[in-house]
This record gives C-alpha cells, structure tokens and sequence, in this order.
C-alpha cells in the first residue's frame, strides 16, 4: 500500500548490504514502483561506489539516478529519508556529466575500450616507477614523467581518487578535466595541469617490458598497456539528480574549504 501518489514512475535498486536491502524492501513496500526498463527515474541505495555502478548499468537508457546513502560517504547521493519520495523526485535538480572513453592497446597488440565516469588511471605493476609519455591534442607536453602513475579525471570524479592524488577539484559543470601525477619522482615540480573537455590525451608507456603499467576506467582494469588514449565521449550525457538543498555543485564548493 502507497501512502503517496505521483505522476512519476520509479524504479528501486540497491546494493548487497544488509541496510540497502532492508531499506528496499520498505520501500517497496511503501510506494508503487516499477521495473527499471519502465522507469523514469531509477532510485539506487548504497553508497558512491553503488552510484557508479548504477550509473555503467543504466548509461544507454540515459535514465536520470537519484540516489540515497545507504553507505559511508555518499558524496554522489541524496540523504536517506523514506517520506515524501515522489515529491523529492519531482523538484530534484538535474546535474549532466560527460564520461571519458579510454582506449587502451596492451603490449600483445590487444585493444580495449572502456568508459569511466570518475577516472581513467595508469599505475605501475611492479616496484620500479613507470615512465610515461604525455600527448595533449597530438602535441608532446611531458616528454617522460617517471611516477607511480597517472590520471585523468572528470569534474564528477575529481573528489575521490584525483584529489586523493593532491589534484584539483573542479566544480560540475566546468568545461575541463583534471591531469593529475600520482608520486611524480621525475619532474619533481610537475603538479598536473588543468585541461579543457575537448583535449584528447595520448599516454605512451616507455620500456614497459621492464616497467609494466596497467590502465583502469573506472571499474574496468587493462594490464600490460603500451598506449592508452583517452577523451570526453560527449555523445554520452548522464544525468544525476540531487535535492535542492544538497545539490552536487555546493558540496564541491565546501569541499574545498574542508579544513
């Protein structure tokens, strides 16, 4: 039995945890909801990494994602609260983020092809530094940097692993994208660069038989990469939605007067 009635059809998704589970289930039993292929708005309950998931399942329906925490730090979701959830639908604010492409060739001749909502990194495999080649739109702009590795983030994802890497945060909505080093030994200086959306990025691995180095986007891992190209895949646009009061762009303002 539903104690609210909107216009608005939604689906429910949620994570393995007991508590997602739990708060499904009440939910369920709450609203009227609908299978997610019916769905206007798919709701997801868990935590960030939970959004993102959600976010690689549903990109070619383009359903807009709210999301409610049921995790730990829920930078991406709304505050959980079983009332009202039509309503909150209903005035949600829109937030429209473009994915990178990341394509990758291994030392095999092998390509791979991946999309990352947050970041497509490059990391060393063993215990020697890699050293990677830096093109930026067909022009070399670091001839070798020796590092632990390196990333390219979006505005979504320059909060989690970019700014963990000292990288910048840039607000949602800002045309450009986050190059940041990871342990850099070589430049020593070189703190990354801030890159407009439409640059296409060129990664060559040197000496990766004695230096290997993988690739990630997102979720999906790459080993052994000789050459990895990455760029904003603007015919994608994923839609978050966010309560007024909590919208995406004000909680990366404050996090960069975190004291």
């Amino acid at each position: 039995m539903t104690d609210d009635k909107c216009e608005i059809k939604f689906a429910l998704v949620a994570t393995e945890s007991a508590e997602a589970q739990a708060a499904e289930a009440r939910l369920k039993a709450r609203y009227a909801t609908v299978p997610p292929e019916k769905a206007d708005i798919i709701v997801a309950l868990g935590g960030d990494g939970f959004m993102l998931e959600t976010l690689h399942r549903f990109i070619a329906r383009e359903r807009p994602i709210y999301g409610m925490n049921c995790g730990t730090i829920g930078f991406l979701m709304n505050l959980y609260d079983e009332d009202a959830l039509p309503q909150r639908l209903a005035r949600a604010k829109m937030a429209e983020l473009s994915p990178l492409q990341m394509i990758a060739q291994t030392q095999d001749g092998e390509t791979h092809e991946a999309i990352a909502i947050n970041e497509v990194s490059l990391y060393r495999q063993r215990h020697q530094a890699a050293k990677i080649r830096i093109t930026v739109d067909g022009i070399v702009r670091l001839e070798e940097l020796v590092c632990d590795g390196v990333l390219v983030a979006t505005p979504a994802g320059s909060t989690a692993y970019n700014l963990s890497a000292h990288g910048p945060i840039v607000p949602i909505g800002a045309p450009l994208l986050a190059l940041t080093p990871i342990s850099a030994f070589r430049p020593r200086r070189w703190r990354g660069a801030l890159l407009p959306d439409k640059a296409e990025l060129t990664f060559e691995v040197l000496g990766g038989e004695k230096r290997p180095v993988g690739a990630t986007a997102d979720f999906t891992e790459v080993r052994d990469v000789c050459k990895v190209q990455v760029r904003a895949d603007r015919a994608r646009r994923l839609k978050l939605l966010f309560d007024p009061e909590h919208n995406l762009e004000e909680r990366i303002v404050k996090e960069q007067f975190v004291t």
